[in-house]
């Protein structure tokens, strides 16, 4: 009976390792799909820093110079210097 106790447990504990492998936390299927989202997150984290990155240079135009407040006000608010007149041609 001995002889026959510790194979018996031996290979018990080798399925419930294997079964560990693929169906339990840290599996191999959960591995790929943290690996998934660690990726998109990664690329997101990538496009949100370049965001970033523009919104402070256009900060720091606006900060040091009043061409781009010049530009922006022409641009998106139609203002004009004095004694200029503002001609609006349509296609």
């Amino acid at each position: 009976m001995g002889n026959r106790f510790i194979p018996a447990v031996l290979i018990a504990l080798l399925v419930l390792f294997h079964a560990q492998l693929w169906i339990g936390r840290g599996s191999l299927p959960s591995v790929r799909e943290m690996q998934q989202r660690l990726d998109e997150q990664l690329a997101k984290n990538a496009q949100d820093q370049a965001s970033n990155n523009q919104l402070a240079a256009e900060v720091r135009d606006l900060k040091e110079g009043l061409e781009m407040v010049e530009e922006k006000a022409r641009g998106e608010l139609g203002m004009v210097k004095p004694n200029e007149i503002f001609v609006q041609i349509s296609k």
